[in-house]
């Protein structure tokens, strides 16, 4: 019964998504050249997907052949289903963001109406948003009905007997991984992408030249506008698609855990979280629904939050009634202190935590407010204030989202234990098809800007556009610190599962005085700042390498006159080479090290490693958010004239523009990557606990 409801839901998420799909398609493109530069954008995409997923596919099939071999037979099967569920999201994701740019830059031109311009975006984006909701539920749901359910007496081991394990804890595990691999990849490379066409563009356009950054005579431009697609819209949806199905599998494990003999219990605890999820999808459905089709008014902001309101209040509404009648007729925990509403109040917990850091965020990263506003007045006096004034944002963001996340994290696990957490993290992520939804309106809209100003399209439209790209920076902030404080959730749920899989007391026990979790901690939190650093140095390496090569297509003759377009294709091929050059390296780093600390120091020294990490990579990644965030918005403001005098081409604009290059590498780079590699290693270390349990060398 419980599979059918959710399975209704997943059918109307993926009917929306198709008709939005359909209906966005069938819309005029506007004028020749904008379906010109729209099909170069949406090729390029394609190129650069085709070669990085040349790779991903490699990887994908020896760690599944490693699984089955030496884990459990069918476990590389189901890892092979996580990484293509994620990539299906990936693919439809950006295929309709490379259709949505042009139509809302086109529906701004045609009706000068900021209100249906809006309209388009949000359709564009819910195309990725329900994708990521619909597919990362119904990989899940089609293991455990294959497999007949979650059955904890099961043992098995790979064609290759190493170790018994459980199959079921193993096939849902490693679906997660799956998820998470493709994740990693496409966060390294799309960042890797995105960052070094990005910063290239600012750096020939703005700084050497003088030149809007859009400039169709530019030859990065058009690398900058696939590069938003390929990080903003599908990094973004295979992270948050990642994120959604670790806590639902957690959950699961959990409630494996703490069930122990009691049939009732156990039923109770792992039906919650699929009506949890399927009933958050069937009101992501909804609101988008409602807010596509309802008169839309001048204030984006808004109406974006329409969408969320309605999502949210529908995933509660459906979380009570859900708890009333799965745990109401049991005989509940002692540690269900409130009885069948407790699991109820945890996800209201997380839905309450995902809302208030986002506006916590807000405040931090919106032009609206004081600190972007400081932050672009301080741009008068130079750069090195911009930097410096930055960065104290960045740091003074960090304590309030980690209150409400530690005040969560509290409240859940009183109110039912370890289970709570994980359900509070669920509730988080109930809604994710709405928060991708609005987090991919942001790179839509920054196109639809891109491509009006390279084709030329009168001021009016750019002011549109221009209006959807500051809200959309804002949305873009919002959905990194959701991703964030989601990944903070789920990644202390993986690691309460990953210790209670080998504690021999019913409370997970991590020893924290024990010099081996000390010895893993610290290198766990060594390892976020060299990560960070190789992100870092990558980036910048290709973004001198594009610059260079900008800055050389410039100087040949008829190019810089507008009277011959330039070599946009060889500045795509470069930045896709870098990206899938220096892609691997760091993402395997998330795979091998807990592994390698598993086998040489066993369960506590990674259990250590996890929590280290974790310590270190949340605030780290806050910081790189809403400082980059912060950057870009005071640019922003700079351009849209909120400083007198001080317009495109100034001093004040400049050091701004300098800040704004600063934070590209920090808010799409860094601080995205770092959330999804502590929980891909929380996931490696969940699937290979068994292994690290019985056999480590020292």
């Amino acid at each position: 019964m419980v599979q059918a409801l959710v399975l209704g839901a997943i059918g109307c998420a993926l009917l929306l998504m198709v008709f939005n799909y359909i209906s966005l398609k069938s819309l005029n493109e506007g004028t020749t050249e904008m379906a010109e530069i729209a099909k170069i954008i949406r090729d390029g995409a394609k190129t650069f997907m085709v070669a990085e997923y040349r790779t991903i596919i490699v990887v994908v099939a020896i760690v599944a052949i490693m699984f089955s071999l030496f884990i459990e037979k069918t476990s590389g099967l189901t890892f092979i289903l996580g990484a293509t569920m994620s990539s299906a999201t990936c693919i439809i994701g950006m295929r309709s963001a490379t259709y949505a740019n042009v139509h809302t830059a086109n529906k701004a031109y045609e009706t000068k109406s900021i209100g249906e311009t809006v309209k388009i975006a949000l359709m564009g984006g819910s195309v990725s948003g329900l994708s990521v909701q619909a597919f990362g539920l119904l990989g899940l749901l089609l293991i455990i009905m294959i497999t007949g359910g979650i059955d904890l007496n099961g043992t098995g081991s790979g064609f290759i007997p190493v170790l018994k394990c459980n199959p079921t804890i193993m096939w849902l595990t490693t679906y997660s991984l799956g998820c998470s691999l493709v994740a990693m990849f496409n966060r390294v490379a799309g960042g890797n992408y995105t960052k070094a066409a990005d910063i290239s563009a600012d750096i020939v356009a703005k700084v050497r030249n003088d030149m809007p950054e859009d400039d169709s005579r530019m030859p990065n431009t058009i690398a900058d506008f696939i590069g938003d697609n390929v990080n903003d819209v599908a990094g973004n949806c295979s992270d948050l698609l990642e994120s959604f199905v670790a806590t639902i599998v957690v959950s699961l494990l959990i409630a494996a855990s703490i069930a122990e003999s009691n049939t009732a219990v156990f039923q109770a605890t792992i039906t919650y979280p699929l009506i949890l999820a399927g009933g958050g999808l069937l009101g992501c459905v909804i609101g988008l629904f409602f807010t596509l089709k309802h008169k839309s008014g001048k204030d984006p902001s808004h109406e974006l939050n329409i969408a969320t309101y309605i999502s949210a209040a529908s995933v509660i509404l459906i979380g009570g009634i859900a708890a009333f009648f799965t745990f109401g007729q049991i005989k509940l925990y002692n540690s269900f202190i409130l009885g069948w509403a407790s699991p109820w109040i945890a996800s209201i917990l997380g839905i309450a935590s995902g809302v208030a850091i986002g506006k916590i965020t807000e405040y931090y990263t919106s032009t609206k407010y004081r600190s972007v506003q400081g932050l672009a007045e301080i741009a008068k006096e130079g750069s090195a204030f911009v930097i410096t004034k930055g960065d104290a944002i960045g740091s003074r963001s960090c304590l309030l989202p980690i209150l409400v996340i530690g005040l969560s994290l509290l409240g859940s696990g009183m109110l039912c234990g370890v289970y709570g957490v994980a359900i509070s993290a669920l509730g988080m992520l109930s809604f994710v098809a709405t928060t991708v939804s609005i987090d991919a309106f942001g790179p839509i809209a920054d196109n639809a800007g891109g491509i009006a100003e390279s084709c030329h399209l009168e001021p009016e439209v750019r002011d549109i556009t221009d209006q959807l790209d500051a809200v959309g920076n804002t949305t873009a902030a919002i959905g990194k610190g959701f991703a964030i404080g989601s990944a903070a959730f789920a990644t202390v749920s993986l690691i309460f599962a990953y210790v209670g899989s080998y504690s021999v007391t019913t409370t997970p026990i991590l020893n924290i005085a024990n010099f081996v979790v000390i010895a893993g901690g610290l290198v766990g939190g060594a390892l976020i700042e060299y990560f960070s650093a190789l992100l870092t140095d990558n980036t910048i390496e290709s973004a001198h390498l594009m610059a260079d090569e900008g800055s050389r297509q410039l100087k040949i003759p008829g190019i810089i006159e507008g009277t011959k377009r330039p070599d946009y294709e060889k500045c795509i091929h470069m930045a896709t080479k870098q990206a899938l050059h220096k892609m691997l390296i760091p993402s395997l780093l998330a795979l091998l090290i807990p592994v390698i600390g598993g086998l040489f120091f066993g369960v506590e020294f990674v259990g250590g490693l996890l929590i280290g990490a974790t310590i270190v990579a949340i605030p780290r990644a806050i910081f790189m958010g809403n400082s980059g965030g912060a950057f870009d918005n005071a640019k922003k403001h700079i351009e849209s004239g909120g400083l007198k005098e001080c317009g495109k081409g100034s001093g004040p604009h400049k050091a701004s523009v300098v800040g704004d290059t600063v934070g590209d590498t920090r808010k799409d780079v860094v601080g995205v990557a770092l959330d999804i590699f502590i929980k891909t290693m929380s996931t490696v270390a969940n699937t290979l606990a068994p292994l690290f349990a019985s056999f480590h060398i020292f």
